[in-house]
């Protein structure tokens, strides 16, 4: 199929639909109000719903009800709107819905701005509602995994009949980047016996209910287990940037892991042993990419765009704390290739690597 030039959001749009997606429930904030407007009219055009919520708080609710009827149902938000989805996440999971969710991440807490950031790791990666889940969650650096990720998802939370969570942000939302679309995939809203609809005299009925209601409170915790288990082990993605010889490894995802490549590339040219392990999963944070590398390595560097440094204690545990881990971290910029290869040649000087 030929490529066409498109934005990050409206790929990501365009890609849900030939996914099967056929609900779709939001309210417009920037930086994503883009996969509101797209939706707005290509929905109609596939024969699915498309409905603008009042709130937030409406729209997670209204996908939770299109997901037990057994519809690919998608809404997204960033910032302020997606922290107001947190409840109704926590009930997708408790009641073992699938969902997708994309957050197009914005820098700072309260009303923030509208400039890309990454400051929702910990709420993307921890679960920001309450009781005991985790979250899938996929970290596109591209319109092209805007798209490839989008269309993933789906068939991730039908899977584990569980959410999904995309973590973009307003950089790779916001850009225009050639693409390829997949081809529509047709969806049974019937397919699965945990759908709720209409059934005949004597089948088994369903209802939208927290699982451990069913299953009482011991096995539950054991399913609970065996569940985030599998899909830790059989869900984690990376790319890996040469880091078979590497000294000092960044560790980054969705835009600043752009910036990362490029100071990989630069620092190669000057001798410099730079390696990157890009993250495609935030969650299950892949522990095997770690596990791969040798023994050889003078550190890691986290680039991210949190003044926190979100990211750097899953790298710690990833490491088992055996190696040193650092953080470069911005804010409203960019991170600059310039610093990374300054904080890079530091960490080598103060862990005895290249003079």
């Amino acid at each position: 199929m030929a490529k066409t030039l498109m934005k990050g959001n409206e790929a990501l749009a365009e890609s849900a639909l030939r996914a099967g997606c056929r609900f779709f429930s939001g309210y417009p904030i920037t930086p994503q109000t883009e996969i509101l407007e797209y939706m707005s009219w290509r929905m109609r055009e596939v024969g699915g719903e498309f409905v603008q919520t009042e709130s937030e708080v409406a729209g997670i609710n209204m996908l939770f009800g299109a997901s037990a009827a057994g519809a690919r149902a998608l809404t997204s938000s960033s910032g302020p709107g997606f922290s107001l989805k947190q409840e109704g996440i926590s009930y997708l999971c408790g009641t073992e819905l699938p969902a997708v969710i994309v957050d197009v991440m914005r820098i700072g807490s309260a009303l923030g701005n509208v400039f890309q950031g990454q400051g929702d790791y910990w709420q993307l990666t921890r679960g920001g509602g309450h009781g005991d889940y985790r979250t899938i969650v996929l970290a596109p650096a591209s319109v092209q995994e805007n798209a490839d990720m989008a269309y993933e998802a789906f068939d991730l939370a039908e899977k584990y009949t569980h959410p999904v969570l995309i973590a973009s942000d307003a950089a790779i939302g916001q850009m225009v980047e050639a693409v390829e679309l997949k081809d529509f995939h047709d969806h049974d809203i019937n397919k699965y016996d945990w759908v709720i609809k209409g059934r005949k005299e004597g089948e088994d009925k369903r209802i939208a209910e927290n699982v451990y209601y069913a299953m009482g409170a011991d096995e539950y915790k054991d399913f609970l287990l065996e569940k985030y288990k599998r899909i830790e082990d059989n869900e984690q993605k990376w790319e890996s940037v040469n880091t078979e010889d590497a000294e000092v490894v960044l560790v980054s995802y969705g835009i600043s892991s752009r910036v990362c490549k490029e100071a990989v590339k630069i620092a190669r040219k000057k001798g410099i042993k730079l390696g990157l392990i890009r993250l495609k999963t935030l969650w299950p944070f892949p522990k095997k990419a770690f596990d791969a590398l040798t023994s050889d390595i003078a550190g890691f560097l986290c680039v991210e765009m949190s003044i926190l440094g979100q990211m750097v204690d899953d790298v710690k545990l990833a490491t088992d704390n055996k190696f040193p881990v650092k953080c470069y971290s911005e804010f409203s910029n960019v991170p600059d290739p310039a610093i990374i290869i300054e904080r890079a040649e530091k960490m080598l000087l103060e862990n005895g690597g290249r003079k």
